[in-house]
């Protein structure tokens, strides 16, 4: 399947399979990728990384790692991942109150929204904006336990494929933070693509 592109500061969702991998690409690097998944039969039921963190017991989800929805069951599993690694379990998305917060006037494109506009394109509304699996994201966890946000490691052409473990929705929002520097210290957002194979 070619490439579909998740441009910069917007989102794109897509209908997978069970059995089918997804394979997310960090095209020019370092650029955030939020992600959800949401049973396509149920959308009340979607992964959650308050079920997934005390399944894996770590922070930070690696290949073979089942990410789990919030009825306990695994919707995703990592393949492969040649970015460094570095992804977050923690951070919600962002929304307009989060840009309020730091200082914004207005407007400013955000997560919350790319999600609820990429499944209105399939005809779909999300019961609720679950905590995303941030792809790419460095949310280390420092000295006391603290966390900071810090520029994204995943180089020009990385990527993360994963399979899904039942016919779901994908969701993705290329971050379009530029005021915190998680996609770069350019604070310039970047598009991302992905592919659905099998």
């Amino acid at each position: 399947m070619a490439q579909i592109t998740i441009q910069a500061r917007k989102g794109r969702a897509a209908f997978v399979t069970k059995g089918q991998t997804i394979k997310i690409i960090n095209t020019h690097g370092q650029q955030v990728v939020d992600t959800w998944a949401f049973n396509r039969a149920d959308l009340n039921e979607f992964m959650s990384m308050e079920h997934t963190r005390p399944h894996l017991l770590k922070v930070i989800p690696a290949p073979g790692d089942a990410m789990l929805t919030n009825r306990r069951r695994p919707i995703l599993t990592f393949l492969d991942d040649n970015s460094g690694g570095i992804h977050d379990m923690l951070m919600a998305a962002c929304d307009r109150y989060r840009y309020e917060g730091l200082g914004v006037k207005g407007h400013h494109d955000n997560c919350t929204d790319n999600l609820a506009d990429s499944l209105r394109e399939l005809g779909l509304t999300p019961p609720e904006t679950p905590a995303p699996l941030n792809l790419f994201m460095n949310i280390p966890v420092g000295r006391g336990m603290a966390l900071s946000f810090e520029p994204a490691v995943a180089p020009p052409g990385s990527h993360v494929s994963l399979r899904a473990e039942m016919d779901l929705i994908i969701a993705f929002s290329a971050c379009p933070q530029d005021i915190v520097p998680i996609s770069g210290l350019h604070l310039k957002p970047t598009e991302a693509h992905f592919e659905i194979l099998g």
